[in-house]
């Protein structure tokens, strides 16, 4: 059933996303190059329940905050609940500057799904270094903070299931693009987590997670394990500071 949800969710956010699209080349004009899906939408894995709708916006010249605010409401306009969902990624044509990392860098080369487009244009593939540098830095930090949060937390409220979720599988994630230097859906880098397991890494709250996700379930259940995510920085901190798997 929750398949059939995740399913249908996707279709119709799909179609929202296109005619966002739309709205996006009608408000920016020809200084829209592209507009793009990546993130699960793209290389899969989408849950209506726990999943962001990120998009990639490349143009000539960049976006300032007046403008990205004026293309955040455009999305709550056509839809309020979908709206809340979207995250906006961009860049200039150069790739020189922007809100696009280096690993959605290397989603947008490898999955994106067009929205619109005029032109297409690509950056140079991040190098596998890059990739790393950027995992090392603030995701790395701010998973940690969050995982060290959740693990002291007495009760898990409906506000933090979702981050909560996103916590638990990060190592993961981590493990995968640490060593692809690319972006994957949940079950795949899950998939791989468990195939090239790190030390000291806690593989079955992954599995339990991951079905917990893709069942669209309260992760009530699942809250006791918060006292394993202590030990899963340290096993993610050995691997970006030894790289070795």
């Amino acid at each position: 059933m929750s398949t059939d949800m995740n399913d249908t969710a996707r279709t119709a956010t799909l179609e929202f996303a296109h005619a966002l699209g739309s709205s996006y080349r009608a408000q920016l004009g020809e200084r829209l190059i592209g507009a793009y899906l990546i993130g699960s939408l793209a290389h899969g894995g989408f849950s209506h329940r726990y999943s962001d709708i990120d998009v990639v916006l490349v143009t000539e010249d960049g976006l300032d905050a007046a403008t990205l605010t004026a293309l955040r409401s455009l999305a709550a306009e056509r839809d309020a609940k979908l709206g809340q969902k979207v995250s906006l990624f961009w860049s200039d044509r150069r790739f020189a500057i922007g809100r696009l990392p280096p690993l959605d860098r290397s989603d947008y080369i490898d999955h994106a799904i067009m929205l619109t487009e005029r032109e297409r244009v690509l950056p140079l593939r991040p190098t596998l270094d890059e990739i790393r540098v950027y995992l090392k830095g603030a995701p790395f930090s701010t998973w940690t903070e969050n995982a060290y949060r959740f693990a002291q937390m007495d009760v898990l409220t409906s506000g933090d299931h979702k981050a909560f979720i996103r916590t638990l599988l990060y190592p993961a994630r981590l493990v995968y693009s640490w060593t692809t230097g690319r972006m994957a859906s949940n079950d795949e880098a899950v998939t791989f987590a468990c195939e090239h397991r790190p030390p000291g890494m806690n593989t079955d709250i992954l599995t339990r997670t991951l079905a917990c996700r893709e069942a669209a379930a309260d992760p009530d259940a699942l809250f006791p394990a918060r006292t394993v995510l202590p030990d899963q920085v340290k096993s993610c901190a050995r691997l970006v500071t030894d790289s070795i798997l």
